[in-house]
């Protein structure tokens, strides 16, 4: 097995995805990094100091004026409204929610990218590790050695495995170096509110606490390996299914989509939560923010997206093993 997981990441490797993963990442980070950077300075500027309180202060009355509006949908009044509440619960408390550092833009980038944007690049791979093989006939090569089919797709999905966690490794890793160039790299210990949950529509702090950031980075990143973990073995199934690379990244693409819109619009179709693209972002269980769905938790998405990603597993070796290779 382990001669066959190497020789699937030498041809990974070859291939060279996770560099052009990791140039792209890269980029994106220093727009980001770049754009965040911009928006401080306008800010500051615009206030003309650099007192965080009297910031958060200003999100809260600018906000509060947004809701004023009538062009907004009562769901999203009442994401404002949350929102609000958080940002005072975080004056109240003398905690400053955007402590200046590199691990401070890491945690709300991870947190804006579990949805979209780490699937993406997981999906890049996951696409291609059986249906590139089906198209250039390789497959067949593969298949007359002496070893079963499942081992061979079991190879594979182990080398997927690796590749999800350098992935988020190498995002972590990129993201604190590119980031701390501009925001300094201290920040580690920053505290953190988190245990906030939506209750009726209104914030319920009363399980609330405190850790250090390096903790609450510690629980988004694993998150964000278990989200991108299941939508690369979805991908991988459609890699067995689909003898097109291009196809399989079209369906994802779509779904993917279809998830960040659906997240934002299904809050009166409850059976949307069964959905696996509907449950991806995990982390703003963490950060309180209003579930899509009314009831939906953290435990509930994830045991979700559990049941998704091994059934795809489980088709994906079922199908390997039976279908016929031409």
């Amino acid at each position: 097995m382990i001669k066959l997981v190497l020789n699937e990441i030498i041809k990974l490797l070859g291939k060279r995805r996770l560099l052009v993963v990791t140039l792209i990442m890269a980029m994106l980070i220093a727009v980001f990094t770049y754009a965040q950077a911009k928006e401080i300075e306008r800010t500051r500027e615009r206030l003309g100091t650099e007192d965080w309180r009297t910031t958060l202060q200003q999100q809260i009355i600018d906000t509060q004026n947004r809701l004023s509006s009538t062009r907004i949908s009562d769901e999203w009044k009442q994401q404002l409204q949350i929102r609000i509440a958080q940002q005072q619960y975080y004056l109240d408390n003398d905690i400053n929610p955007t402590e200046p550092g590199a691990p401070t833009f890491l945690r709300g980038f991870v947190e804006n990218s579990i949805q979209l944007l780490l699937p993406l690049m997981v999906m890049v791979i996951a696409a291609d590790l059986v249906s590139s093989e089906k198209s250039i006939g390789t497959i067949k090569l593969l298949l007359t050695r002496p070893v079963k089919r499942w081992r061979i797709l079991l190879s594979k999905y182990i080398t997927l495995i690796l590749a999800v966690s350098f992935i988020i490794f190498i995002f972590g890793l990129i993201g604190y170096l590119i980031s701390g160039l501009v925001f300094g790299y201290k920040g580690w210990m920053a505290p953190i509110i988190t245990g906030f949950s939506v209750q009726g529509g209104e914030l319920d702090t009363a399980s609330t606490y405190i850790i250090p950031q390096w903790q609450y980075l510690l629980m988004i990143f694993g998150l964000a390996w278990f989200v991108s973990l299941v939508v690369g073995t979805l991908s991988f199934l459609l890699s067995v299914l689909i003898k097109s690379t291009a196809a399989g990244m079209g369906i994802m693409l779509a779904a993917l989509i279809a998830g960040t819109i659906l997240s934002n619009m299904v809050s009166s179709w409850e059976t949307a939560k069964y959905l696996f693209m509907v449950n991806l972002n995990l982390t703003s269980y963490l950060t309180g923010q209003g579930p899509p769905i009314e009831g939906m938790t953290l435990g509930f998405s994830m045991a979700i997206l559990t049941i998704w990603a091994l059934g795809a597993l489980f088709l994906s070796f079922f199908v390997f093993t039976k279908q016929d290779v031409y």
